[in-house]
């Protein structure tokens, strides 16, 4: 298993083709939630790219730059294969996109947008919730930060 962090620019085509897929197959097929997967937002992103001995990716996360998140840097996409879960690679990801912001923008808060049922998840990694609930996509979210 190996971890790479790259932005859109440096993509191979199979590697995003890959990323979408997985993206796709857990938010949109798992989690039956029609929405907009391509948002546009992945050409400025920096991603988190977890890949098996066969260069499979198997989890990924996606760092939106402060210019794209209120100022702020934000983590987003959070996901990993279920076929891998038991591997617990929601952590590692969460690891390397913190230790990458805070190399890339320095100590800065972070932002990101937890479905609610992952709070605990997130208050693991330093995350605090500052809204009520509310519904994305039909899911329930709840925005949290991590200040330095």
């Amino acid at each position: 298993m190996k971890t790479e962090i790259k932005h859109y620019r440096d993509f191979s085509l199979n590697e995003f083709h890959d990323m979408i897929q997985l993206r796709i197959a857990v938010f949109v097929v798992e989690q039956n939630c029609p929405y907009q997967e391509l948002d546009g937002l992945d050409k400025h992103c920096f991603h988190v790219l977890v890949k098996n001995d066969d260069d499979k990716i198997i989890a990924t996360s996606r760092i939106l730059p402060p210019e794209l998140a209120s100022l702020e840097p934000a983590i987003g996409r959070v996901v990993s294969d279920p076929v891998y879960r038991n591997m617990k690679l929601g952590h590692l990801l969460m690891k390397e996109s913190i230790s990458f912001i805070e190399q890339t923008f320095g100590k800065v808060t972070v932002i990101l947008s937890a479905q609610e049922h992952l709070e605990g998840f997130y208050n693991s990694h330093g995350f605090e919730a500052t809204t009520k609930r509310y519904l994305e996509d039909g899911i329930p979210h709840v925005k949290m930060i991590k200040q330095h």
